[in-house]
């Protein structure tokens, strides 16, 4: 517990030269600048820029999280994909809203986006399961996402055989494979500042389906 604690007390951010941010400069809708971020944050060295934490809530309304890759971000909304028998297409079948967060410590930068989630055609699922690689296909013909599992050598016998199957039939179709779109109301784009004087800056839609924009407290 002291080597926890003397470590997390140890840790400091953003041990470099942060980009600046103009609000004023930035576009009437937040989809440009999401991408002008993540293409800034991938060229400055992120690992990984294109994961995000997800957010859902179960069936008792208690918050449930994890990191799931973007898929795509477009007019319609981001993109991210799963079964819709795991834990998250459980809950978005049931709860079909959601919140998703990126951070990007090498620039100090955060995105925060809630919205309505909707399910893509069976097409558009099939397409993105096969824009990826055999090991994506593979994982998704094994199924059983958040399922209890009895040990590491079930894990591995199936692993292979679905492998195998993936190499043998890369056209294999998996029907619980689910396109997910987030259609966002709100989306927050975060900007760190060494001196604690950070920027936030927050789309919101409107009822005519406009954005409007406005700066928050840090």
């Amino acid at each position: 517990m002291t080597d926890f604690h003397d470590t997390l007390r140890s840790l400091r951010v953003w041990d470099t030269e942060l980009p600046a941010f103009d609000p004023d400069s930035a576009p009437a809708a937040p989809l440009p600048l999401f991408h002008q971020w993540l293409v800034a944050a991938a060229r400055a060295g992120q690992a990984e820029p294109h994961t995000m934490a997800l957010a859902t809530v179960d069936a008792e309304g208690r918050p449930d999280v994890r990191t799931v890759m973007l898929h795509d971000a477009d007019a319609r909304g981001w993109h991210f994909a799963s079964h819709a028998t795991s834990a998250k297409g459980r809950q978005l079948a049931a709860a079909p809203h959601a919140a998703l967060g990126f951070y990007w410590p090498v620039q100090g930068r955060q995105v925060r986006v809630r919205g309505q989630v909707v399910t893509g055609t069976p097409q558009e699922a099939y397409d993105d399961l096969h824009a990826r690689s055999t090991g994506a296909l593979a994982a998704a013909l094994v199924g059983r996402q958040s399922e209890v599992l009895g040990s590491t050598a079930e894990l591995a016998r199936a692993g292979e055989a679905a492998w195998e199957r993936a190499e043998a039939e890369p056209d294999a179709d998996v029907e619980t494979w689910t396109l997910y779109i987030l259609e966002p109301y709100e989306v927050e784009f975060f900007q760190g500042d060494a001196r604690r004087r950070h920027l936030r800056l927050r789309y919101r839609r409107t009822p005519a389906g406009d954005w409007e924009r406005g700066l928050l407290w840090p």
